[in-house]
Formats: C-alpha cells, structure tokens, sequence
C-alpha cells in the first residue's frame, strides 16, 4: 500500500474496473431487490440532493448485494419537457445565428434538442460514476425512448378507452412566458409587497340600504345610507371578468341584497348578489368579486353556483376581445394601470392600501403565473386516487418515516383531476386527432385512430399538438423501465422479477406529483404496487439552514468537493450566467471570504460518507464542509491502520487461523464488539437508518480497532519481543481477519478506499482474487469468550485512559516512565492489574506497579471504580514551584468567579435573555476551571 491516501490515485481505477467487469449488472440469483432510479432531468448537472440520495441508494443496492440478493438498480434520466426547451432556446441564442424555436419550427426545434441531449445529455451520469453509483447502465431508460414512449402511448390510450382521460376546459396554472399549462410543483408562491384596492361597486337600479357596522358584542358603531357595495381585490384588471359579487349567508349588513343586482364598473354589465360559506365575513367590507376563470377558489364557487366563465387573458397574458375595447392588447400591468385610473376618475375607487400578499411565480420564467382557462387533457382521479390511498392504508406500501402517510392522505383526500397536456414540442405528442369538424380521434397512431372511428381516407386529420407532461411518463417509470406492455421486451427484463421494486428513495416535495401517481398508475395497469417502501429523504441545505440556490451563490457542486476545485474557477462556476452585476459581485466577494484557498478534494468516499452521516429521519439536512474533512480523516485513519496490520505480517506468507485461536482477552472482546456492530448494522440498514450506520462504523474503526485493539496489540508484535509466540500469532491473526470483515461491512458506504485496501488484505488471508464488491457480507466470528472478557477490557481502558489523563495534566512526556501505586478496591480489581499489568505497563508507560503502604506520598490520583490510581510526584515536578503556581492560578480564577457572581446579582429584569444565558455559561466556565484547580492542587498535598 502507498503511505499516504490519496484518493484520486484509485477512484476511478476502480469505477472503471467495477464496470468493465459487469459488477453492477444483476446475478439473477438470490431474492431480487430492486431499486428505481428516480429519473434526473437531462438538462442537469449533479446537484447536492442528487448526490445526497444517491450515495443512500448505492449504499442500498451494495449492501443487498454483498447479502447475496439480485440486486437491480435501474437507472434512467428523463426528458423533461419545459426545462430542456428553455435550454436549447438559450442555447441557440447564445449561438447568435438568428435561429429560434419559432424560426425552426417543431421538426427543426425536436432535431436540435436531440442534438443537444446527444451532446450533453449525459454529463450527470458522468458525475454519477464519480461518486460510486453501481446502478446497472446496460438497461439504463430515457423517457423518449423507444419502449418507455410505447408505454405513454398505450397507457393514455386505455385511459381514455376507460373514460378516465378526457378533453375539457379548466383553470391551469399558466406561464405567459412559455406559454404552457406547469404544475403545481413548478409554482414557487412567496409573499411580496403589493396594494390592496377598494372599489365601489354601484347597486343597480338606483338600489340604495342601509349598510350598519357591529362591534362583537352587537352594538352599533356606525349606520349610513349606501348605494353601493364595496369589493376589495388585489387584482383590479380582473374585475371585468367579474360575473358576481359575493357575501355570507349569515352576514346581516347584506341580508336584503340577496338576489339583486350590482353595476360592474367601466363596464355597464350587471352581476348578481350571490350568498356562499366560502366568503371570510370579518375579512374586509365581506364582500368578495367572483371571477371564475381567473382564480381557482372562484372557479369552484362559479361550479356550484352554475355561473359563467369569461376568460379576459390572451396566452400571453394580453387583454382579450372580452374586455371592453379601450383595454384591449394591453399586457396585464399596462391593463390594471388604465382600470385605476378609469376607477379613479369615476370616483369607484374607495380606497389604496399596502398589502402583503403571496405571489405565484414559475419557477423556471419568474414571471407571475395566471390561473388560466383553456382546453386541455385531464385524467379524473376520484377512483385512482381512492384506490392509491387505499394501498398506503392497508399496508401494502410503507412510509419511511411514517409520519410522511398524513402528507400522502392529505393529498390523495383532496385529489382533482390531473391536467396532462402541455403546449410544447418536446415530449410524448399526444395521440389524437382531430377532423375539420373538431371531433377528436385517439388512437395508438393515426391508422389507429381512423379504423376505430370508421373515417374513410379522405378525411382529414390534424394531430394535437400539445405533448404529455413529464409527470405522466414519470408515472408510468416504475414498469415502462421493465417493457410494458411489450410481452417479449417485459420477459427480457424480468418484469415478474422485478416488480414491485423494494424500496423508492426520494424527496418529500414530490410524494404527490411523483409518489402517488405511480401508485396509482402502476395498480391500474398492472395490478402490483410500484415499490414496497417509500424512503423519504430530507432537504439538503447549507450549513447556516438555508436553501442551496445559484442566486444565493451557496451551491456546492459534489463533484468539486470529491475532485477540488481552486477560489478562481468556483468563483467563475457560481456566477456565470448571473444577468445582474450587483449580485455576482457580491456573490463572488462571499465565495472568496468563505473558501480563501479552494475547496480541497475530499474524495468521493469522504462525501458519500458525510451524506450518510446526515441521514437523519429529519426534514432538513445541514450541510458543513468541515464533515467531510472529519471523515476524510476517518478514512485516513482505516488506510493508516491497515498499512500498521499489513506491516506486522511476515512478508508474503499467508495467514493462517492458528489452532488456538484467539488467546487474549483483547481479542475475544475486539471479535464480540464486532458481531455486536454487525447486528447493529444489519438493523439500522432495516430501518433506512444511513446515519447510525456510519455513527456505528465511525467508532468502531476509530475507537475501538484503532485506538485500543491496535495499542493491545503493539506489545506483542514488538520485534524486541525476539522468538515469535503463540500469542502473537493469534493477534495477528485478530487485527487481519477483523480488517478484512470491517472493509466488507464499510464497503457500501466508501466503497473505494475499502476496495483499494480489500486488494492487499484478502491475499494474505488467502481469500480468491477479485472485488471485494463480490464478497458475501460478513458472518458474525461467533468466537467464545470468556466471562468478563468485556468488562475486563472495559476497565482496562479506562484504567489507561485515566493515567494518560493524568501524565498530560502534569506534562509528564511520553518518553518518560512513572511508577504507579494503587490503594483499595476489590478483588476483581487485584485480578485485572495482575492479568493486565504488561499492557498497562506498556500502554500506559509506567516503571512498576506496587500497592501502597502506609501514608500516601505527594501524589497525582484518578478514581476508578473505589480504586485509587497514584502517580508519586517527587522526582517529577517542582513540587514548591507547582503548589505556587496553582495557589496563584487559583486566586485569579476564584476572583473571576466572584466577578461574574456579582454581575448576575446586579441584573435586572431589563438585561436581556441572551446577555444573561452569556453570563451564566461565563460563571459555570470559570466554576469548572476553579474545581479542576482545586483537584490538582489536592492531588500535590
């Protein structure tokens, strides 16, 4: 082995070798288990959520492995529709040719964006094999491919033969900017400053009443004659849209208006008076404008009240030929700017007030998002969705944690029909078509389509040009992966081997738009469930909480915390593409002050091994940069104490397992801290607990193999101890086997460093050449021990530990030997420091080991158990020149101390909290120094 780690020497040797050698494709023995790579988008790169959940499915996939299941990772990458057409766009405006989508057309369009998803469409499976991912890339599936775009086809077809998927005219949300339907996860709603406005709306007729105010308890504050009511609305552009006004049914200032008329201003229209329980009668006036086809609560009472639907918006967000002509062409703002002043000028405008209000924007445009009605392709969802519930309720699909089921149920108890069409290009054309009469047609192609419907030849047919939204092939990804509906491609795959999958590994913000529909979609065409459990992971963040994002310029790339990357290139990587000046400046000016000098390379194992330390069952993960230096030192320290092992055997030999096999103590308590860690290991994998995994590997490798069994065994390996014995045959022995059984068990976390090792150790236990990644997971050494091994080397460490302690507080060096003098305890305590008394001499570094007799010298002491460890001082210390010191040391601090005392005494009930907390933490600081002084001072006489 090298002397130092270095992993960019080795990781992707082995990747290469891993894949080279077909490591990751399934054996076909053993039960299968299955994992679904939850498809990234092509246009992508590695982002640290990525990196996050797939290090825990690799971590899956490896473990079951190795527990010798047939294992399949299936891997794949989606389309995505809206996402990759803004790219190519960009794109081809970066060019600078004049070319555009509209310039190329649909053909022309589609061509490019292949181009684009050839060219660099794979980058983000390139970072995949960077961090380890051991996914089977021979059966790898892109939603546009051949067999999944097959699936779409057939999956809407049936749908709609069924009645479920229909064409209707609904409110979507809308980007004016793409001029697409987008989903609800593609709506990002923040609150922002705004104006709430007043507006009087006349009662028709010449209508007047009497309009009275209350307070709580009934009494009258106000009474006036109005001819009017007033309406409160955040967008006035929409209220020539308005078909109602409405109140609370039990609101008695408007009682008498029930059912009669108000004026809709800069209109003449009248709208009637309308009573519904879903008006707040405290909020505002109580009176609300009801505009169907432009807000989707309006649009549910506009349902229930049979009231008209009238659309005032353009595709591009333009007023329309629906609103009075003066308006007409105007962009929404221009729009609600000329409203106003009209209002203004009519003297309807009551009242302007800041308000705060939250604002849907889409999350790729940034512009504000309208609810919007048009006609599109919706799939009803009441029987699907009762019937997805039904599957998470009996059992049959298990959450991890469970608490994300309410989540699931509220969604799936409030389910509406789901809108699947998207004015776009890229993506799975809908197939259906239609005649001149504008009858629809669907059918699996347009042959199809005609011999279903009986059209002769000569009639003409235009397919739809929307195309599917991504979610709807997303839905389908769980058997469109394993050749559905093709018999032939299902059994190639192993469809009845592989489905359902064992677990899903993804984000909480996605359980609906991703979780549920395959649920719904894979019972429906297959009658299996698509996975047996749903691991929900957390968000990752930084390590202040917030959210990662280009324009807080906190995003870390994983690949550049496994590779490095200097201050200059991060600085260019988190600002390029930034349009405003102002914030790539200040962008950079935090780039530099944070990572001054780069980022180091951690190493591919270092990172996966911080994400597995993360994994909490929490909902959001914090991420610091100084864990992955921690757990580079973790595998420092693994390649350090392998090289110590390797180093201790005779060069070349094999090792055998002696006959009297293991000897001492240390051994057979290192062999049952083992078995213990491998129980561990095997629960906390049950139970999707990555984070005890790596706590429990942590401390077993650092603690208790590196930091103890290895000192145990150093004395017997010692070359000064001449003629090989017995006992050092069995260490050997000991520290080799355990290594070896400890790689295996960290392999599904680091699986590099363990590999690299694995390569020089398995031959000296004469284990067949290959991967360790084709080992069987380790089998518990099953050793017997003897009763009290633990407990005895239990006390032995502490007995060390508390004599180390005691050498550092004194500055006693390494080099120098002490004598030590033990007074008291039991009899069990005589038995250890006779059967222990060479480690402790050796561990411990200590001259003899006597009791004490008669009075006790100037000594320094530690406790153990009702033990007494004594180091005598003369001969170490200035005894006159330490009391001194300490008596002077002591003084100050006690003076410290009463200052902070009397500072707590003074406070009033005006200082605030934190000041206060800050004071006590002060005085209990200066309390502990105080007693360890006073400890150390006893301990001289």
């Amino acid at each position: 082995m090298d002397k130092s780690f270095e992993p960019g020497t080795f990781e992707t040797r082995w990747y290469a070798r891993w894949e080279a050698d077909g490591r990751f494709a399934p054996s076909g023995e053993g039960a299968p288990y299955t994992i679904l790579l939850p498809p990234p988008n092509v246009t992508g790169t590695l982002h640290m959520g990525h990196a996050f959940q797939h290090t825990l499915m690799d971590a899956l996939t490896r473990y079951q492995r190795m527990k010798g299941r047939d294992t399949l990772w299936q891997m794949g990458s989606d389309h995505a529709g809206i996402a990759t057409e803004m790219v190519v766009s960009r794109n081809l405006a970066r060019e600078g040719r004049g070319e555009t989508r509209d310039s190329l057309g649909r053909e022309g369009f589609i061509e490019k964006v292949w181009e684009w998803k050839q060219e660099s469409g794979d980058t983000i499976e390139r970072q995949m094999r960077r961090m380890g991912t051991s996914g089977d890339w021979s059966r790898s599936v892109f939603t546009m491919d051949e067999m999944p775009s097959k699936a779409v086809i057939e999956a809407f077809v049936r749908l709609h033969e069924e009645g479920l998927i229909y064409r209707g005219q609904r409110l979507v949300n809308w980007d004016p900017v793409l001029k697409t339907a987008i989903s609800d996860l593609e709506v990002v709603s923040e609150e922002e400053d705004g104006h709430l406005w007043s507006i009087r709306y006349p009662l028709a007729g010449g209508l007047t009443y009497e309009h009275v105010e209350r307070d709580a308890d009934g009494n009258e504050l106000s009474r006036e004659t109005r001819d009017h009511l007033i309406v409160a609305t955040t967008r006035p552009e929409t209220l020539l849209g308005d078909v109602a006004v409405m109140v609370h049914p039990d609101d008695p200032r408007y009682a008498g208006l029930v059912g009669k008329s108000v004026v809709l201003p800069l209109t003449g229209r009248e709208i009637p008076v309308i009573v519904d329980g879903y008006v707040e009668r405290d909020f505002g006036t109580g009176v609300v404008k009801v505009t169907p086809a432009h807000d989707f609560n309006d649009y549910a009472v506009g349902q229930r009240h049979g009231l008209p639907l009238i659309n005032l918006f353009t595709p591009e967000a333009a007023l329309n030929d629906s609103a009075p002509e003066k308006y007409r062409g105007q962009d929404r703002y221009e729009a609600r700017k000329a409203v106003l002043a009209d209002l203004e000028a009519a003297e309807l405008l009551a009242e302007d007030k800041p308000h705060k209000l939250m604002v849907p924007r889409g999350d790729r445009t940034g512009q504000v998002v309208e609810p919007y009605l048009t006609d599109q392709w919706f799939v009803k969802m009441d029987t699907l969705g009762a019937r997805g519930l039904e599957l998470v309720e009996n059992g049959s699909i298990r959450f991890v944690p469970p608490n994300w089921i309410n989540t699931y149920r509220h969604w799936m108890e409030n389910i509406q029909d789901w809108c699947i069409s998207r004015q776009l290009w890229w993506g799975h054309r809908i197939p259906a078509w239609y005649d001149e009469a504008g009858g629809i047609h669907v059918g699996r192609d347009e042959a199809e389509a005609r011999t279903k419907n009986g059209l002769a030849a000569d009639v003409k047919l235009t397919q739809d040009t929307d195309v599917l939204e991504t979610w709807f092939s997303s839905a389908l990804w769980p058997f469109s992966t394993m050749g559905w509906p093709d018999k032939a491609a299902m059994d190639a795959r192993g469809f009845d081997r592989y489905l359902p999958s064992s677990v899903l590994v993804t984000g909480f913000d996605i359980i609906f738009f991703w979780v549920a529909r395959m649920v719904m979609m894979t019972d429906h065409f297959t009658g299996e469930v698509p996975f047996r459990d749903v691991y929900i992971t957390g968000l990752v963040r930084d390590k202040d909480g917030q959210k990662m994002s280009k324009s807080k310029g906190n995003v870390l790339d994983p690949i550049d915390l496994i590779d490095g990357i200097s201050t200059d290139a991060l600085v260019e990587k988190r600002t390029s593409g930034l349009m405003q000046p102002k914030m790539a400046e200040r962008i950079e000016k935090a780039t530099r002050k944070e990572f001054p000098d780069g980022i180091p390379a951690f190493g591919a194992d270092a990172l996966r091994f911080t994400f597995a330390s993360l994994a909490t069952h929490g909902r959001d993960i914090k991420f610091d940069l100084n864990r992955c230096e921690g757990y580079k030192n973790f595998c420092n320290k693994l390649w350090n104490a392998a090289r110590f092992v390797l180093g201790t055997l005779p060069e070349g030999a094999t090792i055998q397992r002696p006959a009297q096999w293991p000897q001492l103590a240390f051994e057979r308590a290192l062999l049952a801290r083992f078995d213990a860690l491998l129980t561990e290991i095997d629960a906390q994998f049950a139970a999707y607990r990555f984070d005890l995994v790596s706590q429990a590997l942590y401390e077993f490798v650092w603690n208790e193999f590196c930091d103890w069994s290895i000192e145990f065994a150093k004395p017997y390996l010692n070359p000064e101890a001449g003629e090989e014995s017995a006992a050092a045959a069995s260490v050997r022995h000991t520290l080799l086997a355990v290594l070896e059984a400890t790689l295996r068990l960290a392999h599904p976390l680091i699986p590099f460093v363990t590999e690299e090792i694995w390569q020089h150790v398995a031959p000296r236990l004469g284990l067949a050449e290959g991967s360790i990644m084709a080992q069987p997971w380790p089998a518990p050494f099953a050793t017997e021990s003897r009763t009290g091994d633990l407990t005895d080397i239990d006390w032995l460490k502490e007995a060390i530990a508390k004599l180390r302690s005691v050498r550092s507080t004194l500055g006693i060096p390494p080099s120098r030997r002490v004598p030590l003098l033990v007074d008291g305890g039991d009899a069990d305590d005589a038995a250890r420091i006779a059967r222990f008394a060479d480690a402790l001499r050796a561990l411990a570094r200590l001259e003899s080991i006597d009791s004490l007799r008669g009075d006790a010298p100037p000594s320094a002491s530690a406790m153990l158990g009702e033990l007494r460890l004594l180091i005598p001082l003369e001969g170490l210390i200035d005894l006159d020149a330490e009391r001194a010191r300490l008596a002077k040391e002591v003084a100050r601090v006690a003076a410290e101390k009463e200052k902070s005392e009397a500072k707590l005494a003074r406070f009033s009930d005006k200082v605030p909290a934190a000041v206060v907390e800050q004071e006590r933490q002060r005085l209990a600081e200066w309390s502990v120094q105080l007693d360890g002084l006073k400890e150390q001072q006893a301990r001289l006489g």
